[in-house]
């Protein structure tokens, strides 16, 4: 099994500074799964995501719970998804999703699990741990690709 690694993060700064760092790395293709209950920080993390991408006005990035899909252009598409209504594969077809999951862009799911049977295997899945009231564990668990050297060369260079 890959080698999953922890960050705790203690206020939302530090997971949007996290964000940063991995969407300084992202590559055309690359997919990013977020699990975490509501309120965990996927949105923040995702900000950060976009910032790392050269998405310069990260106010405009949102939660796209009633719209499946955002799209932002920065240094690659960023397609922020949300698959927390959706209840099964068969809409993906209707949404266009493998386009997404396939193309050159970057691919942020939230709620990944709702429709995990078009998740690609080579992605990067990070876990919210509501840790304290004010603190979050992030996991970042490596599946295939080049994920595990990518994710240790962050914890490496990481400044929160």
């Amino acid at each position: 099994m890959a080698k999953a690694i922890t960050i705790t993060c203690k206020n939302p700064g530090e997971t949007f500074n996290l964000g940063v760092s991995l969407g300084k790395i992202l590559v055309g293709g690359d997919v990013v799964t977020l699990q975490g209950e509501l309120g965990a920080g996927k949105t923040c993390f995702t900000k950060g995501i976009a910032h790392g991408l050269g998405i310069t006005n990260t106010n405009t990035v949102t939660s796209p719970s009633f719209t499946i899909i955002n799209e932002y252009q920065g240094r690659l598409p960023l397609f922020h998804m949300d698959f927390y209504r959706l209840e099964n594969e068969e809409v993906t077809s209707d949404l266009g999703l493998e386009e997404y999951l396939y193309g050159q862009g970057v691919t942020v799911i939230e709620w990944p699990e709702r429709l995990a049977g078009i998740i690609p295997a080579g992605r990067l899945e990070v876990c919210f741990i509501f840790a304290a009231e004010d603190r979050r564990e992030i996991v970042l668990i490596p599946h295939g690709k080049d994920w595990e050297e990518r994710i240790a060369k962050i914890a490496e260079n990481l400044v929160l």
